[in-house]
C-alpha cells in the first residue's frame, strides 16, 4: 500500500505545483503575445472602404468602393486667335479605362438642385429624377412609348419631355413628383429638346418635318407654335441664363458645329470649327461660356469654349463622355459617359476635376439636365 502522503499531497506540495503551472502559462502568454504583434507589424495595412452616397443610387444598401485619392486633371486651355480651332491635345484625364471613385463629402461645394434625365425601364426610355449628389432616384414616367429629352424648369416645379405616347413626338408638361400631365402639341411634326425659358414665357424645341430639323418657339400653354430657323438640321436648342440668346447645334455650315442667335432666331454666329461635334450643350451661369461634346463616333469628349470662339478646353479624355449640362450655381458639369461600359450619369468641376459617378445601373441613364 501506497503512503498517505504519496497519494495525497500536502498543502505546501500543492502551493508549489499551483506556483509552477502559473508561471508556465505566464511564459506562454508573453510568448503568443509577442508573436501576434510581430505578425501585425509585418502585414500591410489593409485600405478602407466608404458607402456610395450613404444610400446608393440604386437602391443596393452596403454598395461600397475602395478609397482613392480623387483624381488630378488640369485643364489646359487652348486660346484661339482665330475662328478656326485645330483639335486640342489630349490633356491629363481620365483613361478611357478609369471609374472613378466617389469623392467624399464632394468638397467645399457639394452639388445642389435636382437632374432629370432619360432611364432606360423594361426596354423603354423614361423620364427620372434624382437629387444632384445621387440620392433620391425615381421613376417619373411609366408611359408605353418612347419618352425623354427632359429638362427642368427654372424653378423645378415642372418638367419638359418629348413622348411618342399618342403615336407622334409631342412635348408635354409634368410635375415633379410625374402627375398633372399636360400635352402641349398636337402632331405638328416630331418635336424633341424642349426646354423652358428663364422667364417662363416660351419653350423652345425642335421640329423634325419632312426630313428637315428647325428650331421653333411657343408659349408656354402650347399656343402659337412656328419656326425660328429654316435648318437643313438645328438642333439641341438651350436658352442663355438671361434668356436673351439660344444656342444650338447645326450642319448649316457643313459638318455639325455649335452656333448661338438671339432669342427671335435673328443674328446667328459660328461659335465652333471643329470635327465632330455633337449636339448636346449647356451655358455657363454666367452666360460667357459653352459646354458642349465632340470627337469621333464611341470616344467624344467633353470641352468648354467661350461664346466669342475662344478659349476652348478639353476637360475629359476617353470614355465617350455626351450631354453635358452645367449646374446653376457653376460649380459642377453633369454629362453621361461610357467609361465603365454603360451610359452612367457623372458630374465633375468646370476644371475637369473631381469626376464622380452619379448612377450606377445595368441600363442605360443618359441625357442629364440640371435644375436648380
Amino acid at each position: 500500500m501506497q503512503p498517505v502522503h504519496d497519494r495525497f499531497p500536502t498543502a505546501f506540495d500543492k502551493l508549489l505545483i499551483g506556483a509552477l503551472g502559473c508561471g508556465v502559462i505566464g511564459l506562454c502568454v508573453l510568448a503568443g503575445g509577442f508573436f501576434f504583434v510581430s505578425r501585425q507589424l509585418s502585414q500591410p495595412h489593409p485600405t478602407a472602404t466608404l458607402p456610395l452616397f450613404g444610400n446608393s443610387p440604386t437602391g443596393t444598401p452596403g454598395l461600397t468602393e475602395t478609397l482613392a485619392e480623387p483624381p488630378t486633371i488640369t485643364a489646359t486651355e487652348t486660346a484661339a486667335s482665330t475662328s478656326v480651332f485645330a483639335p486640342p491635345t489630349a490633356i491629363g484625364t481620365l483613361p478611357a479605362t478609369a471609374i472613378p471613385s466617389p469623392v467624399p463629402g464632394f468638397g467645399n461645394s457639394p452639388p445642389a438642385g435636382k437632374i432629370v434625365f432619360t432611364c432606360f425601364v423594361k426596354q423603354i426610355d423614361q423620364v427620372c429624377i434624382m437629387n444632384a449628389d445621387g440620392s433620391g432616384r425615381k421613376q417619373l414616367t411609366n408611359y408605353e412609348a418612347t419618352t425623354f429629352y427632359a429638362s427642368l424648369s427654372l424653378d423645378v416645379q415642372k418638367i419638359y419631355l418629348s413622348s411618342r405616347r399618342n403615336g407622334t413626338f409631342d412635348i408635354y408638361s409634368i410635375n415633379l413628383d410625374g402627375g398633372g400631365r399636360k400635352r402641349l402639341t398636337d402632331k405638328i411634326g416630331s418635336l424633341y429638346a424642349p426646354e423652358l425659358s428663364p422667364n417662363g414665357d416660351q419653350i423652345v424645341f425642335v421640329n423634325e418635318s419632312g426630313r428637315k430639323q428647325t428650331i421653333w418657339l411657343m408659349q408656354s400653354n402650347g399656343k402659337n407654335p412656328h419656326p425660328i430657323t429654316n435648318g437643313p438640321d438645328d438642333v439641341d436648342p438651350t436658352w442663355s441664363p438671361d434668356g436673351s440668346m439660344i444656342a444650338f447645334a447645326s450642319t448649316r455650315s457643313g459638318p455639325t458645329q455649335l452656333f448661338i442667335m438671339n432669342a427671335d432666331g435673328s443674328d446667328i454666329r459660328q461659335v465652333t470649327n471643329l470635327p465632330d461635334v455633337g449636339g448636346r450643350s449647356s451655358w455657363s451661369p454666367d452666360g460667357t461660356k459653352l459646354v458642349f461634346y465632340a470627337g469621333p463616333a464611341a470616344n467624344h469628349n467633353i470641352y468648354i469654349i467661350n461664346v466669342d470662339g475662344s478659349g476652348l478646353v478639353q476637360l475629359t479624355n476617353g470614355g465617350d463622355n455626351l450631354g453635358p449640362s452645367w449646374s446653376p450655381d457653376g460649380n459642377w458639369i453633369a454629362f453621361t459617359s461610357f467609361r465603365d461600359g454603360n451610359n452612367e450619369i457623372y458630374i465633375m468641376h468646370p476644371d475637369g476635376t473631381a469626376v464622380t459617378r452619379l448612377t450606377n445601373n445595368p441600363a442605360s441613364d443618359w441625357q442629364p439636365q440640371w435644375g436648380r
